[in-house]
């Protein structure tokens, strides 16, 4: 049976996903039975996070010259190797390493360099009437893959139910992990020569270099750095409540054990994946800008409202239908930046405004590991700032790209 590149594309995002949504569950709880306190622990995503933005750089710079494919290929390997290192040290020294230099999933969503170069590729394979539909799925499948990915990292405790020694439970998770990686490199090898940008594409790429988001800038260059560093703000808001930390704040404030977290994960995952078969309707009915906005708003104030709820039933249901909303600015949002600029410059745009969520993403994580560490934990300012931050780049890229025209077909 003939499988499509997008298909391809897709179920190597798939397999990603899931690898991130076990390890974005279990990693900092992980940690934390092992003595790293959280402040460390945020050290720790944070140094993950910009080894991601410096990747993400070299993706930008280099991906449409060394090929799209190879690249990803190196990528996967990567993640294999990052993988294994946890298994055959807890060297917390190494361990960062391993962070910086590899791909390690701290949060369910997607921040490594793979991301802008899939976008790239799947711009390059749909025709522009029928990109948001594609996002769509590429993220639907993403999300579901993450949420089955949470409730697998329940795994290492139902193994210890059976006797199974804790470090081999524990190793078990990086393991998967690591073979995934290789799977990712081994179904981007099938991908064909389409998901490459054409031969004037390529020219047009190199000849413009980084011009096109630096000064002099053409129109789409404007754009692209405007909603770059709003992105970046938002991400910023993000990096506050990585699954991971999230998990560690369910974990320290009401005692929550992986395996619950690994369900309540899986829910909200699924809440989340389940939101974006209203993304493609609802984007056509009110256009991409508003459905980023209006339904990103409401989803950071029930954000907002999580470290309020007294038990944890309520916190958490507080963020499961935070999640059925707060994603639906997902695949609009790579949409839309896909629509504001000509097929040459696609992979450095996914790759720059890829690059400042990187870098908003990057600086938060440490300093939310901060504030947990200790009895403030019960605060849950973690989630106040990152909701109230949220909101205003709702209000702010709304202001700024209101009266922006996209082509016919988005």
């Amino acid at each position: 049976m003939h499988v499509t590149d997008r298909e391809l594309i897709i179920s190597a995002r798939g397999l990603r996903s899931f690898a991130y949504g076990m390890l974005s569950v279990f990693l900092a709880v992980a940690l934390s039975g092992e003595g790293i306190d959280p402040f460390r622990i945020g050290v720790l995503i944070t140094v993950s996070l910009i080894g991601d933005l410096l990747g993400t750089y070299v993706a930008g710079v280099y991906a449409d010259k060394w090929g799209r494919r190879k690249t990803q290929i190196v990528l996967g390997v990567g993640m294999s190797a990052t993988g294994l290192v946890f298994v055959i040290t807890d060297a917390y020294g190494l361990l960062l390493l391993a962070a910086f230099f590899g791909t390690l999933g701290t949060t369910a969503s997607e921040t490594a360099p793979f991301l802008p170069i899939d976008q790239a590729m799947v711009a390059e394979v749909v025709a522009g009437n029928a990109r948001t539909s594609a996002f769509v799925g590429y993220n639907l499948v993403a999300t579901f893959a993450a949420a089955a990915g949470a409730l697998a990292a329940g795994i290492p405790t139902l193994l210890m139910q059976w006797a199974v020694p804790r470090q081999v439970a524990v190793d078990s998770v990086f393991v998967v992990y690591a073979a995934l990686g290789l799977v990712v490199a081994g179904i981007t090898t099938r991908l064909t020569r389409s998901v490459e940008p054409t031969p004037a594409e390529t020219k047009e790429s190199e000849r413009l270099g980084w011009r096109r988001v630096a000064p002099p800038l053409p129109q789409s260059g404007r754009l692209i750095v405007r909603l770059t560093v709003l992105f970046g703000v938002d991400a910023f808001a993000g990096g506050l409540v990585v699954q991971s930390l999230m998990a560690l704040y369910f974990h320290l404030r009401f005692g929550v054990p992986l395996g619950q977290l690994a369900v309540i994960f899986f829910l909200a995952n699924t809440a989340s994946a389940l939101s974006f078969l209203a993304a493609g309707p609802l984007a056509k009915h009110i256009g991409l800008l508003n459905t980023m906005v209006f339904t990103h708003l409401p989803s950071n104030v029930l954000l907002i409202l999580v470290p309020f709820m007294p038990t944890f039933p309520t916190a958490a249901a507080m963020l499961i239908a935070r999640q059925l909303l707060s994603q639906l600015d997902v695949p609009t949002r790579q949409s839309y930046t896909m629509a504001l600029v000509p097929p040459a410059e696609r992979t450095a745009a996914a790759s720059v405004t890829s690059l400042g969520r990187s870098v908003g993403s990057s600086a938060s994580p440490v300093m939310s590991g901060l504030i947990l560490q200790g009895p403030q934990a019960a605060i849950g300012l973690p989630f106040v700032l990152a909701g109230g931050i949220k909101a205003a780049y709702d209000l702010v890229l709304w202001r700024v790209f209101r009266r922006v025209h996209l082509p016919e077909g988005f």
